[in-house]
């Protein structure tokens, strides 16, 4: 269950990748404790970019980014994640040429010491990954792959996940795991925020949604009551998803 501590907020952020374009474009997030956010919106909109603004990967121009209360805007990737800020890219998120074991401890290269602690959380959610330790990841499905970049980033025993799009180019029968898997991390008690483009299936797993439209949130509410509301349903799920 969620509490009212406000594990990540930003506030009227603007960002973009070259000078003088802003992608994001005064918007504002709220994640709470244990909470699962979705993010949604049409092609475009600025939801990938907003999540790696978060991970230090573009530009911020203003606004700010908070972790736990302290400013994190602006910080480097590998001081976000020792910091408790974990990113799962879409594509290219496993280290293919090693084993799922090696792509666990590559998480973990920050802290050794708590490596068969956090094997043993991990493991707890994804029990597959526990007997395929020695497995090559680039043997791995897409599906399964995520998996490993998922339980990499969760090694790390991350303050908030940040997941870019994990249903993308999976089958329906993936799809539907892929979204089974972010609850079951969600409530394990890991704070997760996903940008996903599968709106309707997203808006149905998720605590609170944003609708991000134009790089800021054009609406925001619980999952349930963005899936009912009519201007949501008429503006973006009937091209979102299904």
């Amino acid at each position: 269950m969620s509490d009212t501590t406000p594990v990540v907020e930003i506030k009227n952020l603007y960002a973009g990748y070259l000078p003088g374009i802003n992608i994001i474009n005064g918007a504002d997030l709220v994640a709470n404790k244990g909470e699962l956010i979705g993010i949604i919106g049409p092609n475009g909109a600025g939801k990938s970019t907003l999540l790696k603004s978060m991970f230090g990967m573009v530009k911020v121009r203003d606004g700010e980014i908070n972790l736990n209360g302290e400013d994190i805007t602006g910080l480097k990737a590998n001081q976000l994640v020792s910091r408790g800020v974990g990113f799962v890219p879409q594509t290219n998120n496993v280290f293919q040429s090693l084993t799922i074991e090696e792509n666990l401890q590559m998480g973990l290269y920050q802290r050794p010491k708590h490596y068969a602690e956090r094997l043993e959380f991990v493991t707890g959610i994804f029990a597959e990954l526990g007997k395929r330790l020695k497995q090559r990841a680039g043997q791995l499905s897409g599906g399964e792959r995520q998996m490993v970049a998922m339980s990499r980033a969760l090694m790390m025993d991350p303050a908030v996940l940040l997941l870019d799009e994990p249903s993308a180019g999976l089958s329906p029968a993936r799809q539907d795991e892929a979204f089974i898997r972010v609850s079951e991390i969600n409530k394990a008690g890991v704070t997760t925020i996903m940008v996903e483009q599968n709106a309707r299936r997203c808006l149905q797993i998720c605590d609170r949604g944003y609708v991000l439209d134009q790089g800021k949130d054009a609406y925001t509410g619980t999952g349930r009551d963005l899936l009912n509301d009519p201007k949501v349903i008429g503006l973006y799920l009937g091209t979102l998803g299904t």
